[in-house]
């Protein structure tokens, strides 16, 4: 064989390992989100649940708004990501009591699905669409990262501790 023949016959070995690799990763995460808590049920379980019982408070608006908010998503990611952002929506939604999905709601529970790099493109489609986001703004500042398994209860700290000062 040719010395071309043997570098092409490495290269292509190594980029098969990368990408069985980067397969491997994204299998991998997968799996650690299936694996039940400490209450029996997955996260992804919980996107289902939360999905499902909030189906019915969904008014067209707010469709077509959470269709314009995951359009950046490549469509090959798109319909995992609005399932995430809704299950978080409706986990929003039911924690606060609403009977239907508001565009508050949408815009809160977006903001907690989504990584902070994504927040940018949400502050611009917003400003496009002339809402304001100074209400949100104590959700923008935190990270996704610090959204831990108590967020509902900072959440609501920090809500309580805004109407006190605005009270004042």
């Amino acid at each position: 064989m040719s010395m071309i023949g043997d570098i092409f016959i490495v290269f292509w070995g190594f980029l098969m390992i990368s990408f069985m690799g980067i397969g491997g990763f994204f299998m991998f995460r997968k799996f650690l989100k299936q694996l039940p808590k400490e209450d029996g049920k997955s996260n992804m379980d919980w996107e289902a649940y939360y999905v499902e019982q909030t189906r019915h408070m969904w008014p067209e608006k707010e469709k077509h708004l959470l269709e314009e908010l995951v359009a950046p998503v490549p469509e090959l990611f798109r319909d995992v990501a609005r399932h995430k952002i809704v299950g978080k929506i409706g986990e929003v939604a039911l924690a606060n009591s609403n009977t239907l999905i508001t565009q508050e709601v949408l815009i809160e529970g977006y903001i907690l699905a989504t990584p902070k790099r994504d927040h940018k493109f949400l502050k611009k489609k917003l400003k496009e669409k002339n809402i304001d986001v100074t209400p949100y703004k104590h959700l923008f500042e935190l990270s996704r990262s610090d959204y831990a398994e108590n967020w509902r209860s900072r959440y609501r700290k920090k809500s309580h501790e805004e109407k006190g000062v605005e009270d004042n």
